[in-house]
């Protein structure tokens, strides 16, 4: 897993908000987001452990978020061919949210911004 500074991945000052008063209630948390159906295109936050990965998966990052224990990020594989040349930050924003996702009765939903990756970042990702 590369280090913090090296990290594809990145969470916004409202996103972590939103983590703490779900990791709260639901304890460690962690996302994976599909691409397939059902809001599968969005990032799903579960307890931590409640999606089960797999060799189909791959770990895009780990969100330090004050407070709770360390985010895994995941994305199915066929995903992240199309996303891994990309800087994703999970935001939140009003809206109603997959109802498979945690977030969901919140009245809020995650999404990911995404930006392309700089020379710089993408070297130290080793790409």
């Amino acid at each position: 897993m590369p280090p913090a500074d090296r990290s594809q991945v990145a969470v916004t000052a409202a996103a972590a908000d939103l983590l703490r008063e779900l990791g709260a209630e639901h304890g460690p948390l962690m996302f994976h987001q599909s691409g397939g159906c059902c809001d599968g295109s969005a990032p799903m936050c579960y307890p931590a452990g409640e999606f089960l990965t797999s060799a189909a998966d791959h770990l895009v990052g780990t969100l330090a978020v004050d407070g709770l224990a360390p985010v895994e990020v995941w994305m199915a594989r066929d995903q992240y061919a199309y996303w891994s040349h990309t800087h994703l930050t999970i935001d939140v924003v009003p809206g109603r949210g997959s109802g498979f996702s945690l977030e969901a009765p919140t009245g809020r939903r995650f999404l990911v911004r995404s930006r392309l990756l700089t020379d710089e970042e993408a070297r130290a990702l080793g790409r």
